[in-house]
């Protein structure tokens, strides 16, 4: 990870097996007071495999010290085991902390598992649902309120997604943001002209990036446009998540488990 911030941390969370990804993102129309406006993203946690609870605690303070905005979850919470896991993962997502809201949809593996436990668990941790909805910040400001909306797309990979309720919920006013855990749905987004920026995950960043390249020849369904890193689709930003566990194979190579960090540019 970047930076020389000195924290304390649970003794089994390594900071150097983790990478923080910082992604400044302009925005048109976005109105100067949400100008500096940090989110971070984390997605794929699969806790249980890879990543552990302890772990994963672990992490959960490293975003409170980033002391973000806004924290974005994008799917895939577990893998294969759900029982073992749901107190853990709702102490860990109860104890992240944000300055305005934390929001999450839902991935393939969490409605393989059990969605009705899984929105439980957002609830009980304040975490709210957009899946196929849209969440609106409002800011005052001496012109009057400003807005900047999250929208989110349940699994487009089980086809859940609901495109077209999330586009009659969106107010007509304020730039837009995507969440949505499969990064391929940027093709279908992307046309809508309405989202700035699409957050996704679910590939891992295919586990194994190439060195010097930025990319991987390991492409699962549903992450085969955008596997890894940034894309410009239309007139949409696409920035695909490496994620932070691992699901059937427990190795990374040359990619490290990723927090995003989002910062909003308006255009002055």
């Amino acid at each position: 990870m970047t930076g020389s911030r000195e924290m304390m941390f649970n003794v089994d969370f390594d900071e150097s097996k983790f990478e923080l990804v910082e992604v400044n993102v302009k925005i048109k129309k976005l109105d100067p007071i949400f100008d500096g406006y940090t989110i971070v993203n984390i997605t794929d946690v699969h806790l249980g495999q890879w990543l552990s609870p302890k772990i994963f605690e672990g992490v959960v303070d490293y975003i409170n010290d980033l002391n973000p905005d806004m924290i974005t979850l994008t799917g895939d919470y577990v893998s294969y085991i759900l029982d073992k896991y749901e107190k853990p993962l709702e102490h860990a997502f109860k104890r992240l902390e944000a300055k305005d809201v934390k929001l999450a949809v839902l991935g393939n593996h969490d409605h393989w598992l059990g969605e009705k436990k899984i929105r439980e668990i957002l609830k009980n941790s304040d975490i709210i649902d957009v899946s196929n909805d849209v969440y609106t910040l409002k800011r005052n400001s001496e012109n009057g309120e400003k807005i900047l909306n999250i929208a989110g797309v349940d699994s487009y990979m089980l086809g859940k997604d609901n495109l077209n309720q999330v586009m009659k919920r969106l107010p007509k006013e304020g730039p837009a943001i995507l969440l949505v855990h499969e990064p391929d749905f940027a093709s279908k987004s992307s046309k809508t002209n309405r989202f700035a920026l699409q957050i996704s995950g679910h590939s891992h960043g295919g586990q194994f990036i190439i060195p010097g390249t930025g990319t991987t020849i390991f492409r699962g369904s549903y992450s085969t446009k955008y596997p890894v890193g940034k894309y410009k689709v239309g007139n949409m930003l696409q920035y695909t998540s490496k994620g932070l566990g691992t699901n059937v194979f427990w190795m990374r190579i040359n990619c490290k488990p990723e927090i995003t960090l989002f910062t909003l540019k308006s255009e002055h």
